[in-house]
């Protein structure tokens, strides 16, 4: 979307939410406007930093921890098709077919989550983690969910699913400052992101739920269970008729 269009859609939301509801839904528009970033910009430009890493930096300055973050872009095609598939069978299977919203994902996890008795799967896509990861802090809130919903949805629009992909695989977290797939197959296996094998592959999909808490080098029995998982699913994929 334009951002004149765009700024006559917020500047009718304002009028109408103060006219019709009051100023805070006035207020919201406003904030809206002003905080919505910049994606058409990342289809030229790779990020130089992150939400969540500047997050991060912030959490081990505030313990006297000094990080220093292990960080190397590269471009999708250097990036092995084993992690890249590893990725999309173990967080968004549906990736290249939804627009942004997995609805039977969140579905699927909403009814989980109900007989669970508490949160403990999201259904957020590769976008929307991407959304996450670039611009939203770790709040808890109708608004951030709201923005979250906005900025995917943008993402979804002025990128490819193969930009998305690759700006995914470059800026998520894969232990302690560690970040990117390049630097997670130099950190976890000593070599390049292009030289990963398919077990390597699903050992770095299977982290990241818990980038922090999860290492392939201790294979832990949750680690190890979903590490398998990811493999059956890859398998599936490969075995199923065209």
């Amino acid at each position: 979307m334009p951002k004149s269009t765009r700024r006559r859609i917020v500047a009718r939301l304002i009028l109408w939410g103060t006219l019709i509801v009051g100023i805070p839904v006035g207020i919201l528009a406003l904030i809206w406007l002003v905080t919505m970033p910049d994606v058409e910009a990342l289809a030229r430009h790779n990020p130089k930093s992150t939400a969540l890493m500047e997050r991060r930096l912030a959490t081990a300055s505030e313990k006297g921890r000094t990080v220093t973050a292990q960080w190397t872009w590269v471009p999708l095609g250097r990036i092995s098709s084993d992690l890249r598939r590893a990725v999309i069978a173990a967080e968004d299977a549906s990736f290249f077919v939804h627009e942004g919203f997995d609805w039977e994902g969140i579905r699927d996890a909403a009814l989980y989550n109900l007989e669970a008795g508490e949160m403990k799967r999201g259904g957020s896509t590769i976008t929307q983690q991407l959304a996450k990861n670039l611009y939203l802090s770790s709040e808890r809130s109708m608004f951030r969910k709201a923005r979250e919903a906005l900025i995917t949805r943008s993402l979804e629009q002025h990128l490819t699913k193969e930009r998305i992909l690759e700006l995914y695989l470059n800026v998520a977290e894969w232990g302690r400052g560690v970040y990117g797939a390049e630097a997670a197959a130099r950190h976890h296996f000593g070599k390049s992101a292009t030289e990963l094998t398919l077990d390597e592959a699903a050992w770095l999909a299977a982290m990241l739920p818990s980038p922090q808490r999860y290492d392939p080098i201790r294979k832990t029995a949750a680690l190890t269970k979903r590490h398998q998982r990811i493999l059956r699913w890859i398998h599936k994929v490969q075995a199923a008729p065209p």
